[in-house]
């Protein structure tokens, strides 16, 4: 990795040399590694997930299926093995990206579920609560990718069937209930496919219903505010061309027109935002470049509608030491831009407060922070705050920004938290995976 990163770096000074406008060369380099880190991110997940199953659930159903219920056949040493071979999948996010990682994910997933659950199927001559049990596996290994999915089951109950021919007590396959089941787990595996594509179809058609709606409306208030700019433009030229003539100056006039003109800007920005936050819902959200998040920050800052100086005081960045991570800057746009909405909404709604952005990349894993002195939020709410289209108070909104702050956030293998005390303070954590090598991250403590 660290030669893939030299390679990058001496392909960025070379490509201007070479010809190749903006290092279009280093760029795709780049976005290639960026591509890279996020399947390595998804192999972590994956692990730590069958790391969960094997760890507590081979040891739990093994007293289940001994004490409790017992069965005609049981093995402490296979399920000893799937807990060995789960063990190492808790520390799945210091693994090196490649082969090897994706290699003992296969071989994982193929032991845990179909190979173990159809041995124990096979063992038990079919009995009705391994038939039980290994449907129960098939469900959790078809929602992992379906192509990836399939060929576990066929290496994992392959193997299973060739080591029952080997091991077994001499009970012929075809008197295990193995074949008779077949049809119910191929219509299982069919079902869950099935709906795992219907439920993405139907959360796809009902935000692009959202989106094309939030569009709509946005597009509609452009042609008021135009209107109300224009006016403004000519009262302000009429005023203009009356003190020129030797009228009377009107400061009060003068002061509105300025107000008018400000909040046409301010509601010309929200628009924008509004717009963008449209058609991100339609889109990819996995990363493709690599951001430096001390200036996605500042960036989102300069484009945020303040209403005033004022408002644009309360906000204070505090950058502990800057890092980098694999996003899209105009997705970073609209993470920032929400969350900093969120915040003052809630100042707005206590009549109070500041906000504080900590970047802190000198933690275990980059992180930043959105904490803002408002009127916080109810423990109640706070496991509904990512569900989409929930939103509080009722009323107060779409509920899709901070579902799509957690869409984003997730699609660039990060996590996002919130902590809050009801009428005191709300906390947003952001840990991003660190992305080495791609972009300077030198400590700057700046506050701004």
């Amino acid at each position: 990795m660290k030669l893939l990163h030299g390679v990058i770096r001496a392909a960025g000074r070379a490509a201007p040399r070479a010809g190749a406008p903006d290092g279009r060369v280093a760029r795709a380099l780049r976005q290639w590694l960026v591509r890279r880190q996020g399947e390595h991110a998804r192999v972590a997940t994956r692990l730590r997930f069958l790391a969960w199953i094997g760890c507590l659930g081979m040891p739990a159903y093994y007293v289940v299926w001994t004490a409790w219920f017992p069965q005609h056949y049981e093995s402490p040493g296979l399920r000893a093995l799937g807990v060995a071979l789960c063990l190492p999948a808790l520390f799945a996010h210091r693994f090196p990206d490649g082969l090897p990682a994706r290699a003992y994910e296969f071989v994982g997933v193929c032991y845990v579920l179909p190979f173990f659950f159809t041995y124990m199927f096979l063992m038990n001559h079919g009995s009705a609560v391994w038939a039980q049990s290994l449907l129960a596996a098939l469900i959790v290994l078809f929602h992992f990718d379906w192509w990836w999915a399939l060929a576990a089951f066929a290496c994992g109950t392959g193997a299973a069937a060739a080591l029952f021919a080997v091991a077994g007590d001499g009970t012929p396959l075809v008197r295990t209930h193995m074949l008779e089941q077949l049809p119910i787990y191929a219509f299982t595996i069919l079902v869950v496919s099935v709906t795992k594509l219907g439920r993405s179809v139907l959360a796809r058609e009902k935000l692009a219903g959202m989106a094309q709606a939030l569009a709509m409306v946005s597009h509609e208030l452009r042609t008021p505010l135009m209107g109300v700019s224009a006016n403004v433009r000519g009262i302000e030229r009429a005023l203009a061309a009356r003190r020129r003539a030797g009228g009377e100056p009107e400061p009060a006039v003068d002061a509105a027109l300025a107000r008018i003109g400000y909040d046409v800007r301010h509601m010309n920005r929200l628009v924008d935002l509004f717009l963008q936050s449209a058609t991100v819902l339609e889109r990819q959200l996995a990363p493709t470049e690599c951001l430096s998040m001390a200036q996605a920050v500042e960036a989102a800052l300069d484009r945020y509608p303040f209403a005033d100086g004022a408002q644009r005081g309360l906000v204070e960045v505090v950058v502990r030491r800057d890092f980098a991570f694999a996003g899209r800057a105009d997705l970073c746009a609209v993470l920032l831009l929400n969350l900093l909405r969120n915040a003052f909404k809630a100042l707005q709604r206590a009549g109070k407060g500041k906000v504080r952005i900590i970047v802190d990349g000198a933690a275990a894993r980059p992180r930043l922070l959105v904490m803002d002195s408002g009127c916080g939020i109810p423990a109640r709410q706070l496991p509904l705050i990512f569900e989409r289209f929930h939103s509080w108070p009722p009323g107060a909104g779409s509920g899709i920004g901070l579902a799509l702050c957690d869409d984003i956030v997730r699609a660039w293998h990060g996590t996002i938290r919130c902590r809050s005390r009801e009428r005191a303070w709300t906390v947003f954590a952001l840990a991003f995976p660190r992305a080495p090598g791609l972009a300077s991250s030198s400590p700057s403590p700046s506050p701004h």
